[in-house]
């Protein structure tokens, strides 16, 4: 009679523990599909952060007007890059373009790293201008 107690006992137990790591792992399912599919509003860089981010790279912050100068006369080994996608890109860009979608995350910045640093080649010369 003691056995069989003891053995409904644990069989209790054993169910318990199933249900409740069962559970935990419908939450934890839960909750990672929420957390990738919940909507992310980029963060709006200001300009001090662009600031910050050029002098911990080593750019060169030029302004616009600069830029279109320096473009018109066509005096740089100048690259440009078109981050936006690629149905975009076909609707129209700024000649000479290049197009390298990217999205304004840290996570996509991050994860096309490699590709972007295969993209821009090994030639560090050129000027690069993202748009």
């Amino acid at each position: 009679m003691a056995l069989r107690i003891l053995g409904i006992g644990r069989l209790k137990m054993n169910r318990k523990k199933s249900f409740g790591m069962a559970l935990a792992a419908a939450m934890i399912t839960v909750v990672a599909v929420w957390y990738a599919n919940r909507p992310v509003t980029p963060r709006q860089a200001t300009w001090d952060d662009v600031m910050a981010e050029a002098k911990a790279g080593g750019y060169r912050i030029i302004t616009t007007e600069a830029l279109a100068d320096q473009y018109r006369k066509g005096s740089w080994d100048l690259m440009l890059i078109d981050t936006r996608q690629a149905w975009e890109y076909r609707t129209g860009h700024i000649a000479g373009a290049a197009n390298f979608p990217m999205e304004p995350t840290w996570w996509a910045r991050w994860r096309k790293a490699g590709a972007l640093k295969r993209f821009l080649g090994p030639d560090k010369s050129h000027a690069i201008v993202f748009y």
